[in-house]
């Protein structure tokens, strides 16, 4: 599994998966480890649905909070996706968020906020197909199909 990979699914799983050992062992076993889109299936690596969804809401909410602007509402919605500067990108997540993604991926931070700048758009994207956020029966459909 590609860093920059590795990187996304833990952001999005960030709450869940923190303190519970290396995300990489976490997630080994997962189709996104042979290279399936980040809505791939979760439950190797003990995510259900309900957590992605809450990760993905919180993800959402942070950037909302920090920029009413921010490019993240054209990733949900229907449409091309907005590039979000690595700058934005820092301000939304936090340093606690990155250090463990840091620490976890082998990635610097400039490494990793450029990985997450060029894969996070394409990712929020294919988890909000309808350009919104699923809800969970819809997600569990989403995951049944990958």
């Amino acid at each position: 599994m590609s860093p920059t990979v590795l990187a996304v699914l833990g952001l999005l799983a960030y709450r869940t998966l923190k303190g519970k050992g290396r995300l990489a062992e976490l997630l080994q076993g997962s189709p996104t480890a042979t290279g399936a889109a980040p809505a791939g299936n979760f439950r190797a690596a003990g995510l259900s649905s309900g957590a992605l969804l809450g990760g993905l809401k919180e993800l959402l909410d942070r950037f909302r909070q920090n920029n009413p602007a921010s490019p993240v509402e054209s990733w949900v919605s229907e449409g091309p996706n907005q590039p979000i500067s690595a700058g934005e990108l820092e301000r939304a997540l936090g340093a606690d968020r990155i250090d463990w993604l840091t620490s976890q991926t082998g990635m610097t931070k400039d490494q990793l906020l450029a990985g997450l700048a060029a894969s996070l758009p394409e990712a929020v994207d294919k988890l909000t197909p309808d350009g919104r956020v699923p809800t969970e029966e819809e997600l569990e459909r989403l995951n049944a199909e990958s």
